[in-house]
């Protein structure tokens, strides 16, 4: 493979492209994402089945309509995993729940009608941020076309997965894009960032409310948040002479105190339903338990076959209401870990090819199989030698690309030590397409320089 340093350290030579702007490059790719977003709801239309690997939003679907029809956040028989009928539940995204109540209350019971929309906000919202995440970790030249940003935000309006999933009526979509304006959010705070064109209290409060948001539609994303406000807290310190400001910390307070705002009416929801503390989901529990049983011995699969899952739980604890029960299960899932620590670690090794699957696999059908590889598949190499240049021309310093790197790598490892399915790896493709985008910038320009072709768009990392 050609030496990264030699790919980043010269400028990509294209030829000049008459009308040729950021901005309307930018504004075409924004065009197609939506319609291809909008193709893939058109498709799905008003049937709402268990497609492969979007079966939850049979769920989501049933409870929006329950809510709506006045029977509040519970279902009309028992439901997964075993909350009984008629009794609450806090399973599932209370947010995203809300957001199809509101969609059917407009629209009528039209899942067609929530995906349309859903396709069009992610896939004008998705690939912009993903641009805006790419310029700071890979900027261009004063003046120049912002080709790798441009390069990631196209990937990303024609990703194979993130269009499947932006018609599906569950939270991926807009959870992704939450992952992607947290990122941003706190970019936009480091010392050395473009000057702001908001006061610091509301760039502050702007993280607060997309942190909130972003947990509320998958509470999985919260331990991360300390690593990102640790990233933050170090950019201060380095820039500040190892003395952290009251700025800072007042800052830090603020979006806190705006994020446990929106999250505290959900857990006095909670509280009042289950009589007991639920910060916002009962799923971890469960999620712990199955992914740590013994029936897997050292070898995790990503869907259990060998037994029904319901099946596992011990008939001593199926008396409890969710919540108990959730509390319940995640103790015993920590007591299989304590019991044996060795095949704990083996067994979260084993979930590694799992989470980064790529290869077609003889249990999923031809179109699972194929945009499997045309999406992970393809954009991985890309991934990999933009990782390549941005950790050889920065010597993995450059702090935008650390923030990045440090979060895939914490994200990674939450779903490794618990459960790991390729739509949990879904936000690690999206904040990823960045690198993707830097590889493939890179590559072009080789291919150009071999051609002899005419300097006009340059591209370098290390430019200021």
């Amino acid at each position: 493979m050609n030496d990264p340093n030699a790919l980043a350290s010269q400028p990509v030579p294209l030829p000049r492209l008459s009308g040729f702007t950021t901005r309307r490059a930018l504004i075409i790719i924004l065009v197609v994402s939506m319609a291809a977003r909008v193709a893939v709801a058109l498709i799905m239309g008003n049937a709402v089945d268990t497609l492969p690997g979007i079966f939850d939003q049979v769920s989501y679907h049933t409870l929006a309509v329950r809510v709506l029809t006045g029977h509040g956040f519970t279902f009309d028989r028992e439901w997964w995993p075993i909350t009984p009928a008629g009794q609450p539940t806090a399973h599932w995204s209370y947010l995203y729940t809300l957001w199809l109540v509101a969609v059917y209350a407009v629209a009528g019971v039209q899942p067609v009608a929530a995906r349309v929309l859903q396709a069009l906000l992610v896939g004008a919202l998705l690939p912009w941020l993903v641009f805006r995440l790419a310029r700071r970790v890979f900027p261009a030249p004063p003046g120049a076309v912002e080709l790798t940003a441009l390069l990631a935000a196209a990937w990303s309006a024609v990703y194979g997965y993130l269009a499947y999933y932006a018609g599906a009526l569950m939270t991926e979509s807009f959870y992704i894009v939450g992952l992607l304006w947290v990122l941003d959010c706190t970019l936009r705070l480091a010392p050395g960032a473009p000057p702001p064109t908001a006061p610091a209290w509301w760039r502050w409060a702007e993280l607060g409310i997309a942190l909130g948001v972003t947990a509320l539609l998958r509470q999985v994303f919260l331990p991360c948040v300390p690593v990102l406000l640790g990233w933050l807290y170090w950019q201060w310190l380095r820039a500040g002479g190892r003395r952290v400001t009251g700025g800072l910390v007042l800052g830090t307070a603020l979006a806190g105190a705006v994020c446990l705002a929106l999250i505290a009416p959900v857990t006095a929801f909670n509280y009042r339903q289950f009589q007991r503390f639920v910060l916002l989901n009962t799923n971890a529990g469960y999620a712990f338990f199955w992914a740590n049983h013994p029936i897997y011995g050292d070898q995790f699969v990503a869907v259990l076959t060998s037994a029904n899952y319901t099946d596992l739980i011990p008939p001593e604890l199926r008396h409890l209401d969710e919540a108990a029960l959730d509390n319940a299960l995640l103790q015993r899932g920590l007591e299989f870990v304590q019991a044996d620590p060795a095949r704990y670690l083996r067994l979260s090794i084993s979930r590694i090819p799992i989470y980064f699957m790529f290869w077609p696999t003889a249990d999923a059908g031809w179109l699972s199989n194929t945009v499997r590889l045309l999406s992970f598949g393809l954009a991985l190499p890309f991934m990999l030698l933009g990782l390549g240049v941005w950790a050889v021309t920065s010597r993995g310093r450059r702090a935008p690309g650390l923030l990045l790197v440090l979060f895939l790598a914490a994200y990674s490892l939450i779903h490794l030590l618990s459960w790991s399915l390729i739509r949990y790896r879904l936000p690690v493709d999206a904040i990823a397409l960045v690198f993707a985008g830097r590889g493939a910038a890179a590559l072009l320009g080789q291919w150009g320089r071999a051609r002899g072709l005419s300097s006009h768009l340059p591209l370098s990392p290390e430019t200021p």
